[in-house]
């Protein structure tokens, strides 16, 4: 890339995509104006209140601060592919049954963010949650109710690692 830009390509939600960028242009920029995904939202602009959080090769960044040309050759995720199977995840879930939201701007960087910290941490402490989210910012308080959805989702992870295993000893035993 030359001091004019140039054309990016990476993987974008599982699909390969290119897009002509400046020099200057960060990852939220990229990903709102070229390809249309809202769900990272700019807010303070200075990588404070995680509400651009996407991942990229699997670590959260803020894509407010990211410059676009970093992601070449990357794997992006964004809140928009956070889905599983056409349905809700296991963290959004929890975070709608919880009422983890109020105004819903921060909510897309506490998902994307409490998705990496159970990957991360499968059971995680109420202190672990506060710590891997204190980079987040909600703006209506409705912190109590996001530590409760995390809780909630790592108690279903779980859950269902034992029902995984309880199969795999089931088909295990009948072959």
């Amino acid at each position: 890339m030359d001091a004019q830009g140039g054309l990016i390509t990476f993987t974008l939600n599982g699909h390969e995509v290119s897009a002509r960028i400046a020099p200057h242009h960060t990852l939220v920029e990229v990903l709102r104006n070229e390809f249309g995904l809202y769900g990272a939202r700019e807010s303070c602009g200075q990588g404070l209140c995680g509400c651009c959080t996407v991942t990229v090769d699997g670590l959260p960044v803020s894509a407010c601060l990211y410059l676009a040309a970093l992601v070449d050759g990357c794997a992006v995720r964004t809140i928009e592919d956070a889905a599983e199977n056409g349905e809700l995840s296991r963290v959004q879930q929890a975070f709608v049954e919880c009422g983890a939201f109020q105004c819903g701007f921060c909510t897309p960087g506490f998902i994307m963010m409490s998705t990496e910290l159970l990957r991360l941490h499968p059971d995680p402490d109420e202190e672990q949650i506060k710590d891997y989210l204190c980079g987040n910012l909600c703006r209506c308080a409705a912190y109590p109710q996001i530590v409760q959805a995390v809780r909630l989702a790592a108690t279903r992870q779980r859950q269902q690692a034992e029902q995984d295993k309880d199969a795999d000893r089931e088909r295990q035993i009948h072959h």
